[in-house]
């Protein structure tokens, strides 16, 4: 039997305003497949798919053997009436819940105006992305790629904020309130990475598309903000498995640089907090956790050295001990002291005088947060 090929009315609404999607983060309908969907979407996004990722395939086969009117033929057949109902729904519940969505597919073309068509023919009218998700994404590189120059024009300084490992630099970002004048960025955020060896959480980083979409959008929020100064950690190109572009990274590493100092002892407890007690919440088990670790050590024990890396892990082990017999956390302070003077110091000095970069104000954080709302 032949099914039913639908038919499209004329006046279709499509946009492309995509600054405007951003600005008010606004709720998509993303109709791709889901494998589609893994690879790269916007933080707004919610996939509830046209078809399944076996019918994409199936249609995409068809579609290079048979050509596109077989390859429509062929969709149509796979979700046809009784398949389509349940997506249908889906679609309009979110729209229930979101009455200012959009919809995308991936060019903007068939899918989503297929989609959009069956929303219609049920009473329910929403606005497309013209280009799909192809084009919303290029709006975004092209964004990113134009951000020292955008910057530059607005007079926009960026500012790096330094200190040593556990020093506390991602807390501070976090108690800076904004102001006309001043955001502040946070690039470990965005990366889902505590930005170090040890740094990976339980659950997996955005793909590289998702962590450079997310920071464009940052960006772009920026930029029409009005503020004239942008606060970053200083972080490396690369945190964990994603990065920024050289260019983006230049520029945002070209301001001044204000040191957080923090005493040894606090370093060790913001780190024991941040990387054990926080960090343990995150896995089902603590044995689940002490194998990341175990791992984390292993990445580093080149640069540790025999001797080193061997203390240091039986310093963890007492510690893990410790904690299973007593309940407590305090005996992870060893390793981590040991880490922090013998490996994260050394590592932070050589780097600091590799760079020599000027340090505009030096202190503890609330020096800096005073600093910085004057």
């Amino acid at each position: 039997m032949t099914p039913t090929l639908t038919r499209f009315d004329a006046d279709l609404p499509q946009t492309d305003d995509f600054k405007s999607i951003v600005l008010n983060n606004t709720p998509l309908i993303d109709v791709r497949a889901p494998v589609e969907f893994a690879q790269g979407a916007f933080y707004s996004a919610s996939n509830l798919p046209l078809m399944n990722d076996e019918e994409r395939q199936k249609v995409g086969i068809c579609y290079k053997q048979h050509g596109n009117e077989a390859a429509v033929k062929l969709g149509h057949k796979l979700v046809n009436e009784i398949t389509r109902a349940p997506r249908i729904q889906s679609w309009i519940e979110f729209m229930d819940r979101h009455p200012d969505a959009l919809l995308y597919c991936f060019r903007g073309g068939m899918r989503s105006k297929i989609a959009q068509q069956w929303l219609q023919d049920n009473g329910r009218r929403i606005v497309r992305l013209k280009g799909g998700y192809k084009a919303f994404r290029r709006y975004l590189i092209d964004f990113l790629e134009s951000v020292p120059d955008l910057f530059t024009i607005a007079g926009i300084q960026p500012i790096v904020l330094a200190g040593r490992t556990g020093s506390g630099k991602t807390q501070l970002l976090q108690q800076l309130p904004e102001t006309a004048d001043l955001q502040a960025l946070d690039l470990e955020t965005l990366a889902h990475h505590r930005g170090s060896a040890f740094g990976r959480h339980a659950t997996p980083q955005p793909t590289q598309i998702n962590f450079e979409n997310k920071l464009s959008m940052a960006l772009i929020r920026f930029l029409e903000s009005n503020s004239k100064r942008l606060i970053i950690e200083d972080e490396g190109r690369n945190i964990g498995t994603v990065n920024m572009s050289k260019p983006l990274f230049d520029f945002l590493k070209s301001g001044q640089r204000i040191l957080l100092e923090t005493p040894l002892e606090e370093r060790v407890s913001i780190t024991l907090d941040e990387y054990v007690v926080q960090a343990q919440e995150e896995y089902y088990s603590i044995e689940d956790w002490q194998t990341f670790m175990l791992a984390a050590f292993n990445r580093i024990q080149r640069r540790l050295g025999g001797e080193r890396y061997q203390r240091v892990l039986q310093q963890f082990d007492a510690a893990l001990q410790l904690q299973i017999t007593h309940g407590v956390t305090e005996g992870h302070r060893g390793w981590i002291e040991t880490l922090l003077v013998e490996y994260y110091d050394p590592m932070y000095d050589y780097q600091m005088q590799k760079k020599q970069h000027k340090v505009a104000f030096s202190g503890s954080m609330q020096d800096i947060l005073e600093f910085l709302q004057k």
